[in-house]
């Protein structure tokens, strides 16, 4: 394998604008050198391309990219870039090409991932959907990357994850946070279970859904209904007690 640091050297020699959609900056690539360069990632996932895919294509052993060719393969869309460029290594990676909307929810993973990459659409509630499709394949001890948690739709998801007890934050580098997959059980993608995420509980006084909830209408109604009934069953065993003095 090339020298990483090497690899990393020419990468940011590139320029920001290098493909359409812009560029992780400086420190976020060195972070992810960095911090993903002493880990052994045998299967690992990004949404969109880039920089981080040249990267990536050198760190992982079977690099999976979900990605758009930005605006209808325009000349230096984010994959033509990649494939392009002589520090691509083409024999690591699979493209996915196509909306991560329509792509990821299909798509069989066969490996548990050990790193993944949130970097698609910016939109809501994409992001969202990008990490519904890949937490559950998150070996642990992985790396969860989301870029871009400035944007508010991205930061909401951000701040989810940072009290999730499925992940620790590593750091923020930029723009960019670093997660790593703890050993805390998989939530389970097919149910429910809000009642049991730290996000909900530290803002919400959390009642287990089986217990029933009473409105206060619903609490009147109940209260006049008990007074109807035994009301007069009441009255009728004080007259009976009565009589009895």
């Amino acid at each position: 394998m090339a020298n990483i640091h090497e690899i990393l050297n020419q990468v940011e020699q590139l320029p920001h604008d290098w493909h359409i959609c812009g560029s992780m900056s400086r420190e976020c690539l060195r972070a992810i050198v960095r911090i993903a360069g002493g880990r052994t990632i045998q299967h690992s996932v990004e949404t969109g391309s880039g920089k981080t895919t040249l990267l990536f294509s050198h760190l992982s052993q079977d690099h999976k990219v979900f990605s758009l060719n930005d605006f209808g393969g325009a000349v230096n869309g984010s994959i033509t870039c990649v494939k392009d460029s002589p520090l691509f290594h083409a024999a690591t990676v699979e493209w996915i090409e196509g909306p991560t909307q329509r792509t990821l929810p299909p798509y069989q993973f066969q490996h548990k991932l050990q790193l993944a990459l949130i970097d698609g659409p910016h939109g809501y509630p994409f992001p969202d959907i990008e990490y519904y499709y890949l937490y559950p394949h998150l070996d642990e001890g992985a790396l969860l990357i989301v870029d871009d948690i400035h944007i508010a739709t991205i930061g909401h998801l951000f701040d989810f994850l940072k009290e999730d007890e499925m992940f620790r934050l590593l750091e923020v580098v930029d723009k960019t946070a670093f997660f790593e997959r703890t050993a805390a059980p998989l939530f389970d993608p097919y149910m429910d279970g809000w009642w049991q995420q730290n996000y909900n509980k530290r803002r919400f006084a959390v009642q287990k859904p089986h217990t029933p909830r009473v409105s206060p209408y619903q609490g009147n109604v109940m209260k006049r209904a008990e007074s109807m009934i035994w009301g007069p069953v009441r009255r009728r065993i004080r007259r009976i007690i009565g009589k009895g003095h």
